[in-house]
């Protein structure tokens, strides 16, 4: 095994050099928005998921309980800031509601702040 021996402010220029490149404000930057095909997927196998048994009973007693579930499932930050409080109910389409949550997704994937995303598209 070799033994590397380096200066102390070689050490020290490798370790600010790793912190960096891992830095949470620097891969933030990096970040891109999740894309609807991306959405879709990830959606499906939320759906399959449940199916498969995987969220308990509940998430299969209705069709409106299989969207609540995988709406948590896809994102649980999102789910919890648009829908928690108040779930989509039988037969119930809100497409404000769905709009927001699709921002906070975008958001959520840019790493950006959910700050103000509920009520942004009301009309």
């Amino acid at each position: 095994m070799a033994n590397i021996n380096l200066s102390l402010p070689i050490r020290i220029s490798v370790i600010l050099s790793l912190f960096l490149i891992l830095s949470p404000s620097v891969l933030a930057k990096s970040r891109r928005p999740i894309t609807e095909i991306e959405t879709r997927q990830k959606k499906n196998q939320c759906y399959a998921d449940i199916d498969g048994g995987l969220w308990g009973w509940q998430c299969k007693s209705s069709v409106t309980a299989r969207e609540n579930c995988a709406l948590r499932c896809l994102s649980s930050t999102c789910y919890e800031l648009i829908y928690e409080s108040d779930p989509l109910e039988e037969g119930e389409k809100d497409l404000v509601r769905g709009q927001e949550y699709k921002y906070c997704m975008h958001k959520l994937s840019l790493g950006e702040s959910l700050e103000g995303i509920k009520r942004s598209f009301e009309y």
